[in-house]
């Protein structure tokens, strides 16, 4: 399992295929917290410990769980002091395929991780429903044009370094595959990512962003500035987030 430390409260988790496969668990498994499941979770935070020191033995844990496909899933831990100053981003689970939102998570440690996965098991049997029952009344309404006007949303990320914009791509994982591009401000020397929200919808491009600004400073941009931007900076990479990846 790949683990990654934000800060001195927060670690980052990426559980594939394959670090399910060599526990011997399923997302299944993990929904109704098996043994296997549990010792899985166990050695996450061991790891954890032994890696960056985290200590999380008897201390809340807030965790949010972003799950890739049915079989991969990200979990952002964050230790929590003062339950009152909880930053709402990091509280709320939210798949993010499905548009669902449930209370906050508040844990009090590893073992109980599992019921993450119990929503997640959970909301995913619920979205097949809710796609299937979409695509019968979208076929219904093919022929009727739509009102709603196509918005391209527009945010600027900055970053000091550039090994900072490759663990921002990093972090997101593969998340976001829409249109972005990085440039090198010559006037103050930073790296400049434009990301557009592209073919995701407002709360899923919500979401990209708000993992980007572990890294880097965001802001709304606009046409005209990507312009001027285009002009007069440096670019590195167009498809840039997609390519960091390979580094």
């Amino acid at each position: 399992m790949k683990i990654e430390k934000i800060n001195d409260n927060q670690i980052r988790c990426t559980l594939t295929r394959e670090d399910l496969e060599s526990h011997q668990v399923n997302l299944k498994e993990l929904a109704y917290g098996s043994e296997k499941a549990k010792k899985l979770f166990r050695d996450m935070m061991q790891q954890a410990q032994i890696q960056f020191g985290f200590e999380a033995d008897n201390i809340p844990l807030m965790i949010e769980a972003i799950p890739v496909n049915l079989d991969s899933v990200i979990l952002i831990v964050t230790k929590v002091e003062d339950p009152e100053e909880l930053d709402t981003r990091f509280s709320k689970f939210s798949p993010y395929k499905d548009k669902v939102q449930t209370e906050p998570l508040q844990l009090d440690g590893a073992d109980n991780i599992i019921d993450i996965f119990q929503k997640i098991y959970e909301s995913k049997i619920k979205g097949n429903t809710r796609k299937q029952n979409a695509q019968k009344e979208s076929t219904d309404k093919s022929a009727a044009p739509s009102d709603t006007p196509s918005v391209d949303l527009i945010r600027l990320f900055s970053f000091y370094h550039l090994d900072d914009v490759i663990a921002a791509a990093h972090g997101l994982n593969g998340f976001f595959t829409g249109e972005n591009s990085l440039y090198k401000d010559s006037s103050d020397g930073k790296y400049q990512l434009i990301l557009h929200q592209s073919e995701y919808s407002p709360e899923e491009f919500n979401k990209v962003c708000n993992i980007l600004s572990e890294y880097g400073s965001g802001k709304a941009f606009s046409a005209a500035g990507e312009a001027h931007l285009r002009e007069h900076g440096e670019l590195i990479s167009i498809r840039a987030l997609q390519q960091l990846t390979q580094i």
